[in-house]
C-alpha cells in the first residue's frame, strides 16, 4: 500500500471544488483589474534560483539533473520565472505589464500547519510602472480579492511597510551599506525570535551596536502612524522628505481604492527576501495569528539581476492557497460545493439506444446528463434518479419511443410535463427560466 508523499495533498471532488473555487475568485477579480493569464513551465535551471537567492536556496528546493545532463528544479516561486519572460519579450510587450498566474509550487521544507511541501499560488505583477499607482493597484486588487470571499477588516489586515524608508532610517542611524542586508534580515525574523537573538543577529552584522542598535529598531518598529513616519523620514533630510510624499500618496491612493479600512501602517513588516526595493506589505488574519496569507512589493531591479540587460521596475505579490483555506474554512466562508447532474435519464433497455443519442444531443446542447450503466427496473431507475442530485428525469419508455416523445419529471417538486423530443432541449430551458415544470402542467 502507497501513502501519498509527506507535504502533497490529494483532492477529491469535494475538496478539488473548494479549491477551483478559490481559483475562480481569482480569476474574476483579476480579470476586473484587466490583468491577463499567463503560464510558464513548472520545470527551470536550478541556476535561476541560486541567481537570485543564493546558494543556500538549495537546500528548500526540489532539484536534480535530468537526463540530459542539466541541473533543474521544481519552481519554489514564480517571480525568476516572470522576470526571465518579460526580460526576453520587453521591447515587443506594452507597457505596463500586468500579467497574473495560478500555479503549483514546490518546496522542500518541513511541512507543517498552513506549509506543504506543494502548494498553490496566485500571482499578480505590473511591471513597467515605478509610481505609487502601481503599488496602490496591486494592493487594490489584493483587498477585492480578500473581500471577495467575504472577508473584512475585522477578520484581515494588510500590514503596509516600506524597504526605502528602512534603508533610509538605517543609514540615519550609521549603519553601513555593506551591513544593510545582514541587520534587514534581522528585523525581518525579529517578529519569530526571542530579542536575545536579534541582538545577537544585530551584534555579528553591527559589532558592538547590537544592544543599542536593538532599542533603537524597536523604537522605529513601533511607528505605526503615518504622521511619525512622515516626521521621522522628514528627518533624514531631502530623500527623506521625499519618500513621505510618496508615502502620502500611496495611503491617500488606497484610499481612493477603497482599502483603507484594511490597511495598516506597520514597519515591522520588511520581507525576507533581499530583492525588494519598496513599498512591501503582507496580510494577516486581524487575530495576528497564523502565517500570512499574502505578501508581496516593489522588486525594481530583479529583472535585470537575472536578464543582465533589461531594466523594469516593477512590483507583485502573492496569495498562499493553504494560508487561505484555513482562513475561510475557520470563518466558515469556505463553500461546499455538491456536483450533481442537470437530468438523469430513465430508459428500458430496448430503448438504450434512443436514449444515448438523445443524452449525446443534450450533452452537446450544454447540459450534465447521466444514466445508469447497469440495465435495471423503473423503480430503481428512479430511485438512482433521486440519488443524483439531478433537477430532472427525462423518461423513455416503449411507449414514450412509439411517438417520439419523452416524460420529463421534476424531482424538485415532482411535476411531469411530456415533450417531444425535438423540442426537449427548448423545453427545458423554458423551465429552467421558469423555476421548474409547473404542477398545472
Amino acid at each position: 500500500m502507497f501513502d501519498t508523499l509527506p507535504g502533497f495533498r490529494e483532492f477529491p471532488p469535494d475538496a478539488c471544488a473548494q479549491r477551483n473555487h478559490l481559483f475562480r475568485v481569482f480569476r474574476t477579480v483579476a480579470r476586473a483589474f484587466d490583468f491577463q493569464e499567463y503560464d510558464v513551465p513548472i520545470l527551470e535551471p536550478l541556476d535561476l534560483y541560486l541567481e537570485k537567492s543564493g546558494e543556500e536556496i538549495a537546500n528548500q528546493l526540489f532539484h536534480f539533473e535530468d537526463k540530459g545532463g542539466r541541473k533543474v528544479a521544481l519552481r519554489p516561486e514564480l517571480t525568476p520565472t516572470l522576470a526571465r519572460m518579460i526580460a526576453a519579450r520587453a521591447n515587443s510587450l506594452p507597457k505596463p505589464v500586468k500579467w497574473f498566474n495560478i500555479g503549483e509550487h514546490f518546496r522542500y521544507e518541513r511541512p507543517q500547519k498552513g506549509r506543504g511541501r506543494s502548494f498553490y499560488q496566485f500571482n499578480a505583477d505590473l511591471i513597467g510602472e515605478p509610481g505609487i499607482d502601481a503599488d496602490a493597484e496591486l494592493i487594490a486588487l489584493l483587498c477585492t480579492i480578500l473581500e471577495t470571499f467575504g472577508l473584512s477588516s475585522t477578520d484581515v489586515v494588510i500590514r503596509l511597510s516600506d524597504r526605502a524608508t528602512w534603508v533610509l532610517l538605517l543609514d540615519h542611524l550609521g549603519i553601513s551599506e555593506d551591513a544593510r542586508p545582514a541587520t534587514l534580515d534581522a528585523i525581518d525574523k525579529s517578529e519569530r525570535r526571542k530579542p536575545e537573538q536579534t541582538i545577537e543577529s544585530l551584534e555579528s552584522a553591527n559589532p558592538d551596536q547590537g544592544k543599542n542598535l536593538f532599542e533603537k529598531i524597536q523604537e522605529i518598529k513601533g511607528l505605526k502612524n503615518l504622521d511619525d513616519i512622515v516626521a521621522r523620514l522628514q528627518a533624514c533630510g531631502s530623500a527623506g522628505m521625499e519618500r513621505a510624499e510618496q508615502w502620502k500618496g500611496l495611503v491617500s491612493r488606497l484610499s481612493a481604492h477603497g482599502c483603507e479600512s484594511m490597511i495598516r501602517v506597520d514597519l515591522s513588516i520588511v520581507r525576507g527576501l533581499a530583492y525588494y526595493t519598496g513599498f512591501v506589505y503582507e496580510a494577516f488574519e486581524a487575530t495576528g495569528q497564523g502565517r500570512a496569507l499574502a505578501g508581496g512589493g516593489r522588486y525594481d531591479h530583479l529583472i535585470k539581476k537575472l536578464s543582465g540587460n533589461c531594466d523594469l521596475p516593477a512590483a507583485g505579490f502573492a496569495i498562499g492557497d493553504m494560508t487561505l483555506s484555513d482562513c475561510l474554512e475557520s470563518k466558515n466562508l469556505l463553500p461546499r460545493y455538491v456536483t450533481v447532474p442537470d437530468l438523469f435519464l430513465v430508459f428500458g433497455e430496448s430503448e438504450r439506444d434512443l436514449a444515448l443519442r438523445l443524452c449525446s444531443r443534450l450533452r452537446k446542447s450544454g447540459h450534465s446528463a447521466t444514466y445508469s450503466l447497469k440495465p435495471a427496473g423503473f423503480g430503481k431507475l428512479f430511485k438512482e434518479a433521486g440519488k443524483s442530485g439531478a433537477r430532472y428525469a427525462i423518461i423513455l419508455g416503449e411507449e414514450e419511443a412509439k411517438l417520439a416523445e419523452v416524460k420529463v419529471k421534476d424531482l424538485r417538486n415532482g411535476s411531469e410535463e411530456n415533450c417531444q423530443i425535438t423540442r426537449l432541449v427548448e423545453r427545458i430551458e423554458h423551465w429552467d427560466g421558469e423555476g421548474g415544470i409547473s404542477s398545472q402542467s
